[in-house]
């Protein structure tokens, strides 16, 4: 594992089913996520920037939140802390809602809550060079949608609204699956996503941590539900 050059201020770090990102700016870095098996993404950033580096969690499930440990305080989107548990008491959390900017020195990236795969889920929309950073609602892969606060409505009712950014995104970065996918997989992910919902669709069985779920192919993914 080591890191991959996107550009020449964009890095990401894949640990083979997941991966995280680092953005450098003039003032400051930015990790979005902050892995899986590693526990040490911080000092692995170290590798790339002298920057101070932050951390934003698109959302608190265990694979995106391995080092956060590592840091003092983390923007998060609050309506994410139902899920998530401080890995020690004094970590501050940074509030991101929905339209926030966060601006690590001449790069600005925008808040776009996405709730749906989580109630917090939130994508970092870089303005100037079109990148979305998505997490997990918007990917090729298995999109996980079974578990606690999991919502196919909400999931749906998100990804709709991201039609008004549409020309201002030229790619996606999900923490899973191909990097990068075009916006036009979004339309799909709504469609396949309402025929889950409908109904419309035939699931096969599949286990997944001690528990079967239900596996609905969409074409350009796959759903994985109660």
């Amino acid at each position: 594992m080591e890191w991959k050059k996107i550009d020449d201020s964009t890095y990401q770090y894949d640990e083979g089913g997941v991966r995280f990102f680092l953005l450098l700016g003039t003032e400051q870095a930015l990790l979005i996520d902050s892995g899986m098996e590693v526990h040490n993404a911080r000092e692995l950033a170290g590798e790339i920037t002298d920057l101070p580096v932050r951390l934003f969690n698109t959302h608190a499930d265990m694979d995106h939140i391995g080092s956060n440990d590592e840091f003092d305080e983390v923007m998060i989107n609050p309506a994410e802390l139902v899920n998530y548990g401080k890995p020690h008491p004094s970590q501050k959390i940074i509030p991101i809602y929905d339209d926030d900017v966060i601006d690590i020195g001449e790069r600005k990236l925008l808040a776009i809550a996405l709730p749906g795969h989580t109630p917090g889920s939130t994508a970092l929309l870089d303005e100037n060079s079109g990148m979305l950073f998505s997490g997990d609602p918007i990917q090729d892969g298995g999109i996980f949608m079974f578990g606690p606060m999991r919502d196919m409505s909400a999931y749906i009712h998100s990804l709709k609204r991201l039609e008004k950014y549409k020309d201002k995104i030229k790619g996606i970065y999900a923490n899973h699956g191909t990097l990068p996918v075009d916006f036009s997989i979004v339309d799909k992910l709504i469609d396949g996503a309402k025929k889950v919902e409908k109904g419309e669709l035939v699931p096969t069985e599949r286990d997944m941590f001690g528990q079967t779920v239900k596996e609905y192919d969409v074409g350009v993914a796959t759903f994985l539900c109660e």
